[in-house]
């Protein structure tokens, strides 16, 4: 009987074992889009001219709040008013 409960027991634990396992997922476009320098959110304009240069295209402001939006090489800025909301990378 005692055999009997202990191979149940390790049965047990056997299957909860194989079903706790997880996987590690590696996103390397996350962590290098993260890590690229481009400008923070909260800089103004002028900031971004001074420490990136001038950007290869200017977008209108659109909308209200005005949405502004500058084009690097590389990745592309999103001002509100005149200061920046957003920089995404470009794959």
């Amino acid at each position: 009987m005692r055999s009997i409960r202990l191979m149940a027991i390790f049965f047990g634990l056997f299957i909860s074992s194989s079903l706790l396992q997880a996987e590690t997922l590696l996103i390397n476009s996350s962590q290098a889009s993260a890590s690229a320098d481009k400008p923070a959110a909260g800089m103004s304009m002028d900031k971004v001219l001074n420490r990136y240069g001038e950007p290869t295209t200017r977008a209108a402001a659109i909308g209200q709040p005005p949405i502004t939006q500058w084009a690097y090489s590389g990745y592309t800025v999103y001002f509100e008013h005149q200061h920046v909301i957003h920089a995404v990378v470009i794959r």
